[in-house]
């Protein structure tokens, strides 16, 4: 029979989350009463941890814990040290106090490897945060490096944010390191906004100076290396003149397929285009400089 109190509803009372906090902070990478241990980074710093609150926070954790119960020898296992070679101690740390805490403290040097160890881990949260920090403290220097990370973990609202600050900064950032590092994925990404600050004619000279640094990086031919982000130049645009310059360069590394300057010749000749699919490559971006024959292209600036 059910008692009298177990029919009186009851409310759930919350106490002070910042001692909460404050306490459970205290922990972090506090050897007291920790029963594993990390060593992380080529540095071999031990990091000391509490395993069931890693386990109770993170699937991957669970998972690596519970594995080392199910073996035949689950106390000398418990016992060894988890080896995290490839993770700055700072990263690790912030995944820590993140997962003690559910607070994280980030800065420019560590929060891109912040998100990448957010997205390894599972922790959408944590990634949240990171995505957070990041777009809000974009620069010139760093939104390649970001654009790269969003890209590359599939982060969308990231890499949107980050196209929106190229747009606005295109002609500084193509001169920085951090756009000559981009994957030729990322850069097509960039290249399909009409809304880019930058002449087209500056543009091509910063896919070719990309793809010359990627050439000898990844030891391939120009051609190769730029195959995809060819066809996001937009040689239209171009004036007659410039063609010609174009064609006398293109024969040092061949960047450009001789069809798609082909291409180029036949707009100027018959004063229309038939891309079809591909007709934003005839419209200018929001950065391009007039031309005499862009009357023909009879294509709003976008």
């Amino acid at each position: 029979m059910a008692s009298a109190c177990s029919q009186i509803p009851s409310t759930s009372q919350q106490g002070n989350t910042t001692t909460f906090t404050a306490a459970l902070r205290s922990l972090v990478n506090n050897p007291d009463f920790s029963d594993v241990k990390f060593v992380v980074g080529k540095e071999r710093q031990e990091v000391f941890a509490h395993r069931c609150i890693l386990a109770c926070r993170c699937e991957v954790f669970h998972g690596m814990f519970s594995q080392q119960l199910q073996s035949d020898r689950p106390r000398e296992l418990m016992d060894i040290p988890v080896v995290l070679s490839d993770v700055q101690p700072e990263v690790f740390l912030a995944v820590i106090e993140f997962l003690y805490t559910n607070c994280v403290t980030l800065n420019s040097c560590i929060a891109l490897e912040v998100l990448t160890s957010a997205v390894e881990y599972g922790l959408d949260d944590l990634r949240k945060l990171c995505v957070e920090f990041i777009t809000d403290t974009l620069t010139v220097e760093t939104v390649c490096e970001a654009m790269q990370a969003a890209v590359t973990y599939g982060q969308i609202d990231m890499k949107e944010k980050c196209l929106g600050f190229i747009e606005n900064y295109t002609r500084e950032i193509v001169k920085t390191r951090g756009f000559h590092e981009l994957s030729d994925l990322a850069l097509v990404s960039i290249l399909q906004s009409g809304l880019l600050l930058i002449d087209e004619l500056e543009l091509l000279s910063a896919v070719r100076e990309w793809a010359n640094v990627n050439s000898v990086v990844l030891e391939r031919p120009v051609p190769d290396v730029a195959k995809d982000i060819v066809r996001e130049l937009r040689l239209f645009l171009l004036s007659p003149e410039e063609l010609t310059r174009l064609e006398n360069v293109n024969h040092k590394d061949n960047l450009i397929p001789v069809e798609r300057i082909a291409e180029a010749w036949k707009f100027h000749a018959l004063k229309k285009g038939s891309l079809g699919a591909q007709a934003h490559l005839l419209q200018r971006r929001k950065g391009t400089r007039p031309r005499d024959h862009h009357r023909y292209l009879n294509l709003p600036q976008k």
